[in-house]
C-alpha cells in the first residue's frame, strides 16, 4: 500500500542514495517513487522536475559533507587537532562519502560541475588555511592541501573500486586504522619539524 505522505527531506534521501548506486543518470522520479512507497504526483508538491531534485540533493551534499564539518572543525583552535579531526572525520565510511566517486564519474555534468567545483575550492582553501595555521608558508600551505585533498579523493576511490584488494582501505578492516595512521603521518598531520 502506498504512502500518502512524505517530506521533501525524504525525496531528497532517496535522490542522495540513487546518486551513489548510479550518478544523475540513477535518480528517476517514478523508481524513487516506488521506492519510498508513494506516488510520482507527491514528488510536484517539492519539486518542479527532476533537476530540483538533483539539484537539491547536491545542495545537501554540499551542506552536510562540507558546510557543516568545516564549521565543526573551525571550532578547534590546534590546527594538528584540526587536520587530525578532518582526516578521520573525511575517511571515515558514510553515506556521503560513498556518493563522492558517483559525483566524480559525472563531473562533467552541468548540475554536478559546478557544486564539484565549489566544494573542492571550500575544502582546498581550509585544508591550506589549517597548514598555514600549522606553521607552512602560504605557497607551501596550499601544495599539501592539494596532496591531502588528492590523497583523500584517492582513498575515496580505492574504496570504492578496489576494497577486496586493499582491505587495508575498507572501513573496520583489519588494518584500516593503521593505514589510516600512515597517511596522516605522511600528510603531517602531527609532526612539527616537517613544515614549511
Amino acid at each position: 500500500m502506498a504512502r500518502t505522505q512524505v517530506t521533501r527531506e525524504e525525496w531528497i534521501d532517496a535522490a542522495v542514495a540513487a546518486l551513489i548506486e548510479g550518478g544523475v543518470a540513477a535518480v528517476r522520479v517514478d523508481v524513487l517513487a516506488k521506492r519510498i512507497g508513494i506516488t510520482r504526483g507527491s514528488f510536484y508538491w517539492y519539486f518542479k522536475d527532476r533537476d530540483a531534485l538533483v539539484a537539491a540533493a547536491l545542495e545537501t551534499w554540499e551542506q552536510r559533507a562540507t558546510a557543516d564539518i568545516i564549521d565543526g572543525l573551525r571550532e578547534i583552535p590546534d590546527p594538528v587537532e584540526r587536520l587530525r579531526s578532518l582526516f578521520t572525520q573525511a575517511l571515515t565510511a558514510d553515506s556521503y562519502s560513498r556518493l563522492e566517486p558517483a559525483l566524480a564519474a559525472d563531473a562533467r555534468h552541468p548540475l554536478v560541475a559546478p557544486v564539484l567545483r565549489r566544494v573542492t575550492e571550500r575544502r582546498v582553501a581550509f585544508i591550506a588555511d589549517v597548514y598555514e595555521a600549522r606553521g607552512y608558508e602560504r605557497t607551501t600551505a596550499r601544495r599539501q592541501a592539494i596532496v591531502a585533498y588528492a590523497a583523500y579523493t584517492g582513498w575515496l576511490d580505492l574504496r570504492h573500486t578496489a576494497s577486496e584488494v586493499l582491505p587495508e582501505l575498507a572501513e573496520g578492516g583489519p588494518e584500516s586504522a593503521e593505514t589510516l595512521a600512515h597517511l596522516a603521518a605522511v600528510l603531517d598531520v602531527g609532526v612539527p619539524d616537517a613544515a614549511g
